[in-house]
């Protein structure tokens, strides 16, 4: 029997159901939702981690002339009497803002005027257009105008439901995925005072005393302070990574990944997607992130020999910890070494934050990186103190590249230093080198010794690398791999048609000479020279490179 495809990126309820994908059965949020009565629910979850696709869902179960069979052996479908009296039963409005990312207020507005244009005609298509009031049918012709004005816009939402509600004869439901992804665009571009008047008063229209509305489902990373976005919004729940209701619902539990890792015949690899995607603590329940756990599966089966690998990396941006790791004083460096060592820091968190407040101080950011994902709870404490920790490997190393790259760009800034870095190898100076390396790691981030030795090595490879690049006449190659260790890093100097060979090693107990010694014969039972030698370049250097956390030792060989 054919299996299900994987549905990577797929976030239309129907096309899973329909399209022969595998689906992780999460209906019993529908339930939930009618059973813990809410008039508007926030949810605050990391990207990733399936609220787009809870939302269709949502949307699918709700709409009137809705395909029942859709929910056929799902959960929900087990309640025949919440189905019966619920299913296919109310009118919804849907948008997702996460496409809303303009360079200006004027562009972000016309963007949002599009998507209320796509929703306007979704709507209407379902509808009988003369069975409209005059008034409806002149309402919704302004929906359908891209160049709505500000007050069209900033009502639009409650107009829609207005229309529905008269036409359906039953409330609206109302949805908005991703509420905060532009006003964090608008932050980074200067001109969040502007989108939060937007955004909150859509919201004020459509969320607050609109006899229209029988319930809304919010969604976004941070829950954004009320006074900037919810003023006067006293009807509604937020739900974050901390409350207990809700917790299985996005994202996926152990016993959900065992069955899909056994579904594809995947069930060895359990350990490595625990180790690598697992460890995000919501309420009460341990989640992996869903996204990860589904391009790793689909790499495997195309590649069963695969090494896990970052993929949350390429979907969400990380200036949120280049920005941490900028501001971070010599405390704060100690603390980022303790939890890329696998270790937990206690620190205040602060669930309700406006962006303008997120630079106020390091602890604010200390709170954004855990309500992003980027952190979770191994304990709570009395009061708002959380015991934090990095979930799993794949954060990790998101931590430990982005601490790779502030370091050279810091490094780089100082351009006395690095020509006296570069020259120093150009001369064969291994003291100098060693002088100047060890002032270098004196300034970053290291790491602690409860990593493996490989992982050790590849740190401070990538800080070596960094360095070493910044000379834009050398050409500097690595033969490393990504997880399993680095051979040899290569350096061309065309111009002089010489050669470099560096060997980095990891001092586990401490004897820097040891280490370095055996770098240099690695160097020579390996003929790393071969290379350089044979593109035409004589004389090659050879250096061996040991460290150990903020010391190292370079030694030159023959």
């Amino acid at each position: 029997m054919e299996k299900m495809k994987l549905p990577v990126g797929i976030e239309n309820f129907a096309d899973i159901r329909t399209e022969g994908f595998y689906y992780v059965d999460k209906t019993g949020l529908i339930e939930d939702l009618l059973g813990n009565w809410a008039s508007v629910n926030l949810f605050t979850r990391p990207r990733r981690f399936g609220k787009s696709l809870n939302m269709s869902m949502l949307r699918h179960f709700f709409e009137p002339g809705c395909d029942k069979t859709l929910f056929d052996g799902l959960k929900i479908s087990k309640d025949r009497g919440l189905c019966e009296k619920y299913m296919g039963q109310y009118p919804v409005i849907s948008i997702s803002l996460k496409g809303v990312l303009g360079r200006t207020y004027e562009i972000a507005g016309r963007m949002l005027n599009r998507l209320i244009n796509e929703e306007s005609y979704r709507i209407q298509s379902r509808m009988q257009w003369e069975k409209l009031p005059e008034l409806h049918q002149k309402q919704m012709k302004q929906l359908l105008d891209d160049r709505m004005d500000e007050d069209t816009q900033m009502n639009a939402l409650r107009t829609l439901s207005s229309v529905m509600h008269q036409y359906y004869g039953r409330k609206v439901i109302i949805l908005i995925d991703e509420y905060d992804v532009p006003l964090d665009k608008a932050f980074q571009l200067g001109y969040y005072d502007q989108m939060v008047t937007l955004i909150s008063s859509l919201f004020a229209q459509s969320l607050k005393t609109n006899d229209s509305l029988f319930f809304a489902v919010v969604t976004g990373c941070l829950r954004i302070a009320k006074e900037s976005i919810f003023t006067g919004l006293n009807n509604f729940k937020v739900f974050s990574v901390m409350d207990v209701l809700y917790d299985e619902y996005f994202g996926f539990t152990d016993q959900e990944v065992r069955e899909m890792l056994d579904y594809y015949s995947l069930a060895d690899h359990f350990g490595a997607v625990k180790e690598w995607y697992d460890g995000y603590h919501i309420g009460n329940t341990d989640v992996y992130c869903p996204w990860d756990v589904i391009c790793y599966c689909s790499d495997l089966l195309a590649k069963p020999s695969l090494a896990p690998r970052p993929y949350w990396v390429n979907t969400s941006g990380n200036s949120i910890i280049r920005r941490f790791i900028g501001k971070a004083d010599r405390r704060t460096r100690r603390d980022l070494e303790e939890l890329v060592a696998g270790g937990a820091v206690r620190k205040t968190i602060r669930q309700e934050l406006t962006y303008n407040e997120l630079d106020d101080s390091i602890d604010n950011l200390w709170s954004v990186l855990f309500l992003t994902g980027y952190l979770t709870v191994q304990e709570e404490t009395e009061g708002r103190e959380l015991l934090l920790t990095i979930p799993n490997l794949e954060i990790r190393e998101i931590f430990v590249t982005q601490i790779q790259e502030w370091f050279r760009e810091a490094s780089w800034r100082d351009k006395p230093g690095m020509d006296a870095f570069c020259l120093a190898f150009r001369n064969g100076d291994a003291e100098a080198v060693e002088e100047q390396f060890q002032a270098y790691l004196k300034k970053t981030i290291s790491i602690r010794d409860v990593s493996t030795k490989s992982r050790k090595e590849n740190f401070y490879h990538g800080i070596l690398l960094g360095l070493l690049n910044y000379d834009r006449e050398w050409i500097v190659t690595s033969n490393a791999e990504f997880g399993d260790g680095y051979s040899d890093i290569l350096i061309e100097m065309e111009d002089e048609e010489r050669g470099i060979v560096i060997e980095v090693k990891y001092a586990d107990n401490g004897d820097l000479d040891a280490a370095c010694q055996e770098a240099l014969e690695q160097i020579r039972e390996k003929n790393y020279r071969e290379k350089l030698l044979l593109n035409g370049l004589d004389p090659i250097m050879t250096f061996g490179i040991a460290c150990c956390r903020k010391r190292c030792r370079v030694m030159r060989g023959e």
